[in-house]
């Protein structure tokens, strides 16, 4: 008899490797985990790991013949930057092994009787705002329906994503009133994630974690983006969290399939005001690079989640000054502590 689990994708990143801890925890969960990479040491024992690509049809055929999958939490992706050198790879990782991964979830559905949850981590990136001055003064704080023109590819394919994930939870041969839902699909909006624990990588919001790292390393840095620029965030454990919550929350109190949330929003001075306050001695200069400045121009200066908060009562447990006194910095700063 197959042992019914839960599988992860991209499971060797933070947030994949935080939701094998928490669900591993839970001694009725049996976890099987998904990514290219190996899992660290200390999570062996607590995942089935399975070394692999998402595009790899056998290998997610050989998956289904072992296990009932109960829930899908599907977190790889090609990021922003890489998708916007290798658009066609993107689209093929990103928007490919999502429809891969919904058609397995179809049919697991269809084999049990049962729906199956799909939980999928989207992105700010699927806004697109034009002229900024005018379009971020009216539009503050921007909803889940507005201004969905995204401008990367990455964007794009997270966009599209949600679109096949509504399909598949709502129409997908819904030929009948009493048919029931075969994919239990649920998504949310992240803004820019903000990490303690990892080195950030070139991503489009990591100028706020990249002036840490190199104020807590005594070295100069000159950020990507001008002093004006504003855009919502969130504290890597409230992202962690935001997904738990939505994958509990009762079926029928959801009013919607995808999520805004967010914690706080910050300019890019007033970051820059924070990490001086705890490292005086920072060189922290604005030198705007002009691609990657146009789209954080294109992103909301902030996203309504008063969904969210409605629904399934979602509150961050991390605002800006928590996130940056109590998380980033003293962590950051113990890195590099000798």
């Amino acid at each position: 008899m197959r042992k019914k689990v839960i599988l992860i994708t991209g499971a060797s990143g933070e947030v994949g490797q935080a939701l094998i801890r928490h669900l591993a925890a839970d001694g009725n969960n049996q976890v099987v985990s998904m990514d290219l990479r190996p899992l660290p040491d200390d999570l062996h024992g607590l995942s089935h790991h399975v070394v692999g690509n998402l595009l790899d049809n056998m290998l997610l055929a050989r998956i289904v013949s072992q296990y009932e999958v109960d829930a899908i939490y599907h977190l790889a992706a090609l990021l922003s930057t890489s998708s916007e050198f290798t658009p066609d790879v993107a689209h093929q990782v990103n928007v490919e092994g999502t429809l891969a991964l919904l058609k397995m979830a179809t049919e697991q559905s269809q084999w049990r009787g049962r729906s199956i949850q799909f939980i999928f981590p989207s992105s700010i990136a699927v806004y697109g705002m034009p002229e900024m001055e005018q379009s971020k003064g009216l539009y503050q704080r921007v909803r889940e329906w507005e201004w969905n023109q995204p401008r990367t590819m990455y964007g794009c394919n997270k966009l599209y994503c949600e679109l096949l994930g509504e399909y598949f939870g709502r129409h997908y041969r819904q030929l009948a009133a009493e048919q029931p839902v075969m994919v239990d699909f649920r998504a949310l909006r992240f803004p820019g994630l903000i990490s303690a624990l990892t080195v950030p990588s070139g991503g489009t919001s990591d100028y706020a974690p990249e002036m840490i790292h190199a104020a807590a390393q005594g070295k100069p840095y000159a950020c990507f983006v001008r002093e004006d620029v504003r855009i919502p965030f969130m504290a890597m454990p409230d992202a962690v969290d935001s997904l738990l919550q939505l994958a509990h929350a009762p079926r029928e109190k959801l009013t919607r399939s995808v999520y805004n949330v967010r914690a706080f929003s910050l300019t890019a001075a007033e970051i820059r005001d924070l990490v001086v306050a705890s490292f005086p001695e920072a060189e922290i200069t604005f030198v705007p690079d002009v691609k990657r400045q146009a789209i954080v121009d294109s992103w909301p200066g902030d996203i309504d989640d008063s969904a969210a908060q409605q629904d399934w009562d979602w509150r961050p447990n991390y605002d800006a000054a928590r996130t940056f006194t109590e998380y980033l910095i003293p962590n950051i700063a113990q890195r590099y502590a000798k």
